[in-house]
């Protein structure tokens, strides 16, 4: 009678259980490889930074393209009123004045990107009312003046085209950025989410251990309470269902841990629950790795970074250059000016007004700084040269080592997929064993987790396969699955 309850008592237990995970099931969110790099992409803390970064260049460029379009600005002064007793060198004497004056000054100025000069056109309309003690005389009335004006540099290089230039390549890096970013965090997402899958394998695994061990142990109860087996057996069953339990406990943990930094890695709720749903399913891939090679050198992202390097370098050379350099500056102005006491007649007899200025700098004597700076420029270019070597040779040499690797991974997946062959005809042989009686539970279960162990090990082979033809996409840039080039960079609309 104690043994039938035992029973029922069992089976409601492994009901409640049953229930419990399926409601488990339903709360969790199935997640597939490209959605979790969907998420990251738009949620990853790395990608929102990098993506404001590429936001800030290209408002930078938007600002300097819209500051070289003609600019309107308007300035007023209502009211201004002075009052001054000063020595007149002219007269020799003191002079007391007031005036009071209020005046308008409209400007419309244009930048010219091809010379580095500026064109404006000025107005300036007042009115004045002053008064000189010395003369005894008021003076009011209108005035207008009209000018247009060339400020144009000389022999100086162009500003206006090397700060745009700057711009457009600041932006160009930082779109390469934001493409390096994102396949670096293709790389991160892929592996931890192969990680969760690998703690998820390992913990179906330890649970059918764990309940396997169950069964067992409750064989060799029956077998000494049957007076059977040696009381011993019963010390050894207990030790070893403790330790499995004790495995799978730690199996969760490792799962949950898992679950959370891979939830933290994309920008997920740490409060959702999640269960990563693999497609390990991998066809060998034949590789050429000449066109590899090829594909990497003429792709690779890092490549033309280096080679903005390289020009931002130059730029500094020519700023460096035009250190106490010889320059000239040449001003024209032509403009019409009229004044009268009748808003109307302002220009009733006007005056044509014009100027011309040219200057030069002449350097003489610094000692010679300029020479070294440009030195020290230089040398700072000729760095840049080497590192852009470096990386082509990087480059040649990642892609060899990944080519290698994943030769000897092929060969991995077909020694673990035999493995797999043969720990399952293993266990069928003992299986059959088993059920005429010739064998433990303990020694079959031994055989299971050999099993399962084979079957750990051949997914883990295919994940390593996937990730590593991961990694020579995004070496080379080039989807060797899909036989087509990958082209991951980002503009925004302007």
């Amino acid at each position: 009678m104690k043994r039938k309850v035992k029973i029922g008592n069992r089976i409601i237990l492994l009901f409640i259980l049953f229930i419990f995970n399926i409601l488990n099931s339903f709360s969790q969110k199935g997640l597939v490889l490209e959605e979790a790099l969907q998420i990251a992409e738009a949620n990853s803390p790395s990608m929102k930074k990098v993506r404001l970064s590429l936001v800030r260049s290209q408002e930078n460029l938007n600002a300097q393209n819209a500051a070289l379009k003609s600019n309107f600005s308007l300035s007023v002064n209502p009211i201004g009123y002075s009052q001054i007793r000063a020595f007149n060198d002219l007269i020799s004497k003191w002079n007391s004045t007031r005036t009071t004056e209020s005046f308008g000054l409209f400007t419309i100025s244009q930048p010219i990107v091809l010379t580095d000069a500026r064109v404006s056109l000025v107005n300036r309309f007042g009115y004045k009312d002053s008064y000189s003690e010395y003369t005894d005389l008021t003076t009011k009335g209108f005035s207008n003046e009209l000018s247009l004006n060339l400020d144009q540099p000389l022999f100086t290089y162009n500003r206006t085209k090397l700060q745009l230039r700057e711009l457009e390549l600041a932006l160009e890096n930082a779109q390469l950025n934001y493409a390096i970013q994102l396949l670096s965090l293709e790389k991160l997402v892929t592996q931890a989410f192969y990680y969760v899958y690998q703690q998820q394998q390992s913990l179906d695994i330890a649970s059918q251990a764990y309940q396997n061990m169950q069964q067992s142990y409750e064989v060799i109860k029956n077998k000494v309470d049957a007076g059977i087996s040696a009381r011993e057996e019963m010390f050894q069953a207990e030790l070893n269902l403790a330790t499995t339990k004790s495995d799978f406990e730690n199996n969760q943990v490792t799962l949950e841990n898992a679950k959370d930094d891979f939830k933290i890695l994309i920008g997920m709720s740490l409060f959702d629950d999640l269960m990563v749903l693999p497609d390990i399913s991998v066809d060998t891939v034949q590789i050429d790795i000449a066109f590899a090679i090829d594909q990497g050198l003429a792709n690779r992202m890092e490549l033309r970074q280096r080679e903005i390097n390289i020009e931002t370098s130059e730029f500094d050379l020519i700023q460096t250059k035009a250190l106490n350099e010889f320059k000239g500056s040449l001003g024209l102005s032509v403009g019409l000016f009229g004044d009268n006491e009748n808003f109307g007649n302002i220009y009733e007899n006007p005056t044509d007004n014009e100027s011309v200025s040219l200057s030069f700098t002449i350097p003489l004597w610094d000692w010679g700084e300029r020479k070294s700076r440009i030195k020290a420029t230089e040398a700072s270019i000729e760095t840049e040269n080497i590192s852009l070597e470096e990386e082509k040779n990087n480059i040649t040499l990642d892609i060899r080592k990944v080519y290698r690797n994943l030769l000897n991974l092929q060969n991995q997946i077909g020694i673990a997929r035999q493995s797999v062959t043969n720990a399952q005809l293993t266990y069928d042989l003992n299986l059959e064993k088993y059920k005429n009686g010739d064998l433990t539970g303990m020694d079959l279960n031994i055989y299971q987790n050999q099993l399962s162990e084979k079957q750990l090990s051949y997914t883990n082979s295919l994940i390593s396969y996937k990730l590593e033809l991961l990694n020579l996409k995004i070496q080379t840039l080039y989807d060797f699955e899909k036989k087509e080039p990958v082209s991951p960079v980002m503009t925004l609309d302007k």
